[in-house]
């Protein structure tokens, strides 16, 4: 899991960010990117010890997960950035452009820019440092495991807090995702703010929810 950082650190370089994003897929709510750069003499020493199960956010147990994100939040070693990108940018340019953008800001946060990232999946371009792309590097690199779990666990917390807001569409339970639950609540209640309307389903419910309404109205109108 150290295998992309040791090839940087060979390189002369000090400061290795890993990236990754969580949010692309779901109907509703933020894309979130988180950047970790973790100092080297700690994750050398730790990759073996308290961070050896830590890998991509998707195989972790929400406990799991949540106890990682505790270890690395807490920790003076470590340092963290996180990007989002809001729905209505989503919506404006479109999810592929808002996740790089996100990653960027992630990047931006932290308190001086590394020297190079690794980020998870296919090559991002104008990001604020030089960057090498890593397909499933959430799994194959310590430092993007880390912002998988981070971005993961940040994006999950919104979305719950999200879910006590408009409790009627399940947020907490499905994250947005497009569950059958969440497709029924948008049938019974329509989108919300909160919703992705550049995303087929959503568009498409929405029509559907129109028509509806539209011929009630009609029918309305005729008797």
């Amino acid at each position: 899991m150290l295998e992309f950082e040791r090839q940087l650190w060979e390189r002369g370089l000090k400061r290795i960010a890993g990236v990754d994003e969580v949010g692309r897929g779901p109907l509703a709510g933020p894309v979130v990117a988180a950047a970790v750069v973790f100092e080297r003499a700690y994750i050398e020493k730790e990759a073996g010890g308290i961070f050896l199960r830590l890998t991509d956010s998707k195989k972790l147990s929400p406990g799991q997960r949540n106890d990682f994100f505790a270890l690395l939040t807490r920790s003076p070693l470590v340092e963290i950035g996180i990007g989002f990108g809001t729905v209505e940018e989503i919506d404006r340019v479109n999810i592929l452009c808002s996740t790089h953008l996100t990653m960027g800001r992630a990047i931006a946060c932290l308190c001086s820019l590394p020297d190079h990232a690794i980020v998870d999946g296919l090559p991002v371009e104008n990001l604020p440092c030089p960057s090498t792309a890593v397909i499933k590097g959430d799994a194959r690199s310590i430092s993007v495991a880390a912002a998988s779990v981070i971005a993961k666990v940040v994006r999950d917390q919104w979305m719950n807090e999200l879910d006590r807001w408009r409790p009627q569409y399940g947020f907490g339970a499905h994250k947005g995702y497009g569950t059958p639950a969440h497709i029924q609540a948008l049938l019974k209640f329509g989108a919300t703010e909160y919703h992705r309307r550049s995303f087929r389903p959503v568009r498409e419910i929405e029509h559907i929810r129109s028509v509806k309404m539209n011929g009630s109205g009609a029918e309305a109108e005729n008797q």
